[in-house]
């Protein structure tokens, strides 16, 4: 029987402070913040850019993946790219709980894609949970969204500037808001 990834060991769980499972978060975390920090010291090609997020992700990341720098992610290896994304500078993935990125999506200036949440009792309130977010083929994700933990957003969807996503965006439409409504579908 295969071992369980992080990841999953995390889906579903409250993850208590000064538990195990807390405190190996928070060692790769901190190899993540020093990666990110040498990452947006400077400028760096596109091809050592792509080095970079092979080591923040520890997966192979294809050469049509293009990041405007800065970039930020607070964990690193629960980042998937597809191929053909273009992501603009100062967006954050908060990745804990896993982001799938697949082909084709564009991701504009300073978006933010949030996969962990505190704990709602008050005592527990240090805890975390966690919930995966998937960006499907060709999204086009606007300048300043929020995307929830658990949230999936639908092959072909555009979410307009500056929306709040709260709940999962169906394929073909544009939402827009805080929270993101439907506004229309999308005519192929």
């Amino acid at each position: 029987m295969l071992k369980p990834t992080l990841q999953e060991k995390l889906i579903g769980k409250e993850i208590l402070p000064e538990t195990t499972l807390y405190k190996e978060i928070h060692t790769v975390k901190a190899d993540n913040e020093r990666l990110v920090m040498e990452l947006n010291s400077q400028y760096h090609t596109p091809q050592e850019i792509q080095n970079y997020l092979k080591k923040i992700t520890g997966k192979e990341v294809d050469a049509s993946v293009n990041i405007s720098q800065p970039f930020y992610s607070d964990f690193g290896k629960h980042i998937t790219f597809g191929k053909d994304i273009f992501i603009n500078q100062n967006v954050t993935f908060v990745d804990l709980g896993g982001i799938t990125i697949e082909d084709q999506v564009l991701i504009g200036p300073c978006a933010r894609l949030i996969t962990v949440n505190h704990l709602t009792d008050p005592k527990k309130r240090r805890g975390l949970s966690v919930a995966p977010i998937r960006i499907k083929k060709n999204a086009w994700i606007g300048a300043n969204v929020t995307i929830l933990p658990g949230i999936t957003v639908g092959e072909n969807a555009i979410i307009a500037a500056d929306s709040t996503v709260t709940k999962d965006v169906p394929a073909n439409v544009i939402v827009a808001g805080s929270p993101a409504k439907i506004m229309r579908e999308i005519n192929r």
